[in-house]
């Protein structure tokens, strides 16, 4: 069983059209003291779920009726609910609507066939404010889907002008998948420092996450999806 919790609960809404998925999400979690207060089977109500319980966190699947994962992420992150999180559940690890739904402020996907230590570990990492990515899985997706003529809707459009020079190198090194420990190791300072600089990066930027810093620096440009990106 999970060690022991100190503080609230963490609280979470399941969405997934599929009712074995969200009972075996929820059987999981509830064995770790993770309170699942609702679940859903499509993107409409899951938005109604996360506006009347407030969770710390979402499991969202993509393809569902009625309303899209995609879009029930939108509406759930554009509606003012500070503090929660969104999970996107994919079948595919880079399924084209994964990238769409980082861009509109998902924290990070999974793939159905999660093992259930590594559910439990995803969700309460998001929920200690990381992002759910590995940097080199997020350079793929990032990669394979920035600038195609199917671009998403909500495309991450910001300033960076307001960074200063070695903040705009931190997030230069940052999309191209390395973590804050390499990043450290490249630029010669200390992992305090470099996480500074990240938060630094996503507060001017107004981003949610690294996640989000990594889109962005792609779709304006800072680095090219044929950029350093290593061979193969």
């Amino acid at each position: 069983m999970g060690g022991a919790v100190s503080g609230p609960a963490l609280r979470a809404v399941i969405a997934d059209d599929q009712a074995l998925v969200r009972t075996g999400f929820g059987m999981i979690l509830a064995a770790d003291g993770i309170e699942v207060v609702a679940d859903a089977a499509d993107g409409t109500e899951a938005v109604d779920a996360v506006r009347r319980t407030r969770p710390d966190v979402v499991l969202m699947d993509i393809r569902m009726p009625r309303m899209d994962g995609i879009e029930a992420t939108r509406r759930i992150l554009g509606d003012g609910t500070d503090g929660t999180r969104v999970i996107i559940l994919t079948t595919y690890d880079l399924d084209h609507y994964v990238y769409a739904a980082l861009t509109a402020g998902a924290s990070g996907f999974l793939l159905k066939d999660v093992t259930p230590e590594h559910l439990v570990a995803a969700v309460r990492l998001v929920r200690s404010g990381d992002a759910l990515l590995a940097p080199t899985i997020t350079r793929r997706l990032i990669e394979r889907f920035a600038h195609h003529e199917e671009s998403p809707r909500t495309a991450l459009h910001r300033d960076l002008s307001g960074l200063t020079p070695r903040e705009l190198e931190v997030l230069r090194l940052l999309a191209t998948g390395l973590s804050n420990a390499e990043l450290a190791e490249r630029l010669f300072l200390s992992p305090t420092t470099v996480k500074t600089h990240v938060g630094r990066i996503l507060s001017k930027l107004d981003l949610r996450d690294r996640v989000q810093a990594v889109v962005l620096a792609y779709e304006s440009g800072l680095i090219s999806p044929q950029g350093p990106s290593g061979s193969g």
